[in-house]
């Protein structure tokens, strides 16, 4: 018999997403599985994804510390009229 059924992988086993999957094979039967993945990606959101990226490689309080100072520095000459 020949179906097509969707499941998640899911810490190392395929776990089957309709219910009816589980009554139609035996437990400990072997099936050939054949995988097919989304053709485009589902969207994701870029920003969550670069999250914590830089944890731990950037002193964020010093950082913030030395852009505040750096606003204080003019390299302006002064207007003149």
């Amino acid at each position: 018999m020949v179906r097509t059924i969707r499941a998640r992988f899911s810490k190392g086993v395929f776990e089957p997403l309709e219910l009816e999957a589980a009554d139609t094979l035996r437990e400990g039967e072997e099936v050939l599985i054949t995988i097919s993945t989304p053709v485009a990606p589902l969207p994701t959101d870029s920003v969550m994804e670069t999250a914590g990226g830089w944890k731990g490689l950037v002193d964020a309080e010093n950082l913030k510390r030395n852009i505040y100072s750096d606003r204080l520095i003019t390299t302006r000459p002064p207007a003149t009229l």
